[in-house]
């Protein structure tokens, strides 16, 4: 039976927005600080925990995906958070229970529904590997698009804690429908007609490689440094978006939902473009550019003020932090072969969960030590200009390496 790749293509993006969902999770923080008298850094650890465990239930989840296949682990997966999600309605007073709730089980689930889309689609689009990832996890920064105003004026009508039961009954329900069409290509699969140019072949290694082996050479660590600080930066300003607006721009709450979702396109965006762009300049070219970028956006964002001005840069903020989550699946089937990419990959993807742990608690605690987020931004630029020394000196692993 003849296969449409671009319907399982569409189902993966539909998985990935209703994951993205969590990157709303600012729009909760002043409704719980406020009726359960927690800190900022309280509320924030529950974001954190959940990336964390993403980050190392991805890669779980990638070796489960070699035995039970990309469907049961997507469908768990879509389970798993909306479940995490609904029982953090009954976290009432008890922040343990929002951590072991939509921090550990919800991040779980995302972490095993991740994934999925990404070693999928990698197989079906050999052609576009860039492009495909990129909108495959593109559909995952869109989710704060309509999570974001959907939580706050369920929050408005319901409450904090029933709106968590809400969304997580939907998460639930539209994850697995999405998840049923979720399937690998036969092995030797690939489109008809196609054969890849002679550029194309210089950026990709000719070996498959296992994990074993790609555990084995630098470059593996090389771009697992890379994600890990492109997300630094990226999530610590994810996790405050809301309050950022607010204190910057002095805006109420209401038009700073507006803006997280405005700017969460930026996150979406970024994904596909520089996806994209960097099956034309190469991945390298890519990272060092939004690299560079960033730099100069860190630096100036807590100058800016103007509501206007501020979603702008946090729009290009989010571009490039998106960008890296589009970009790498690539980079990662690009040096070391697709067949076992969702292990490898999924690894990698620890590198997000490091950066979860680091990236906003290192920025809640400067902004409640100094009154003010200066400190905390301009520590990001300086980290983000360290990080522009990898993109300079990375290559492809040597296929003798394998």
């Amino acid at each position: 039976m003849k296969v449409n790749r671009w319907g399982i293509a569409l189902a993966g993006i539909v998985l990935q927005v209703v994951l993205g969902s969590v990157y709303a999770w600012s729009v909760f923080r002043t409704p719980l600080t406020r009726q359960f008298h927690w800190t900022i850094s309280q509320v924030t650890l529950t974001f954190t925990i959940c990336i964390v465990v993403l980050g190392f239930a991805a890669f779980f989840g990638g070796l489960w995906l070699a035995k039970a296949g990309p469907r049961t682990v997507a469908v768990t997966g879509a389970l798993l958070y909306g479940l995490g999600t609904f029982l953090a309605s009954f976290s009432g007073n008890s922040l343990w229970i929002l951590y072991a709730t939509y921090g550990l089980i919800g991040g779980i689930g995302l972490g095993f529904a991740y994934i999925v889309p990404v070693a999928v689609l990698v197989k079906w689009f050999p052609d576009r590997r860039g492009f495909i990832t990129g909108v495959a996890v593109g559909g995952f920064g869109t989710g704060a698009l309509i999570t974001a105003p959907v939580a706050t004026h369920l929050m408005a009508s319901f409450g904090v804690l029933r709106t968590f039961a809400l969304l997580g009954v939907a998460y639930a329900v539209l994850g697995v429908v999405a998840s049923l069409f979720m399937r690998n290509p036969d092995k030797d699969w690939k489109p008809e007609g196609w054969v890849p140019s002679a550029a194309l072949k210089a950026q990709r290694n000719s070996v498959d490689h296992t994990l074993g082996e790609a555990l084995k050479t630098w470059q593996w660590w090389a771009l697992w440094a890379i994600l890990f600080l492109n997300t630094s930066a990226g999530i610590s300003l994810i996790s405050q978006e809301s309050p950022v607006f607010q204190e910057l721009a002095k805006v109420s709450v209401i038009v700073a939902a507006g803006m997280v979702g405005i700017v969460s396109i930026g996150n979406a965006v970024g994904r596909v473009f520089w996806a994209w762009v960097s099956d034309l300049l190469s991945r390298r070219t890519t990272f060092l550019v939004t690299f560079l970028l960033q730099v100069i956006l860190f630096w100036f964002l807590p100058g800016v003020a103007g509501a206007t001005t501020l979603t702008a840069v946090t729009f290009l903020i989010l571009m490039c932090y998106g960008g890296g989550f589009g970009t790498m699946p690539a980079f990662a089937a690009d040096y070391f072969g697709s067949s076992n990419v969702g292990s490898i990959y999924g690894l990698m993807l620890t590198a997000w969960g490091a950066a979860s742990a680091f990236g906003p608690l290192l920025v809640a605690h400067m902004r409640q030590t100094s009154g003010n987020y200066r400190s905390g931004f301009h520590t990001l630029a300086l980290i983000v200009l360290v990080a522009t020394i990898i993109p300079l000196a990375i290559r492809p692993p040597a296929a003798s390496s394998s």
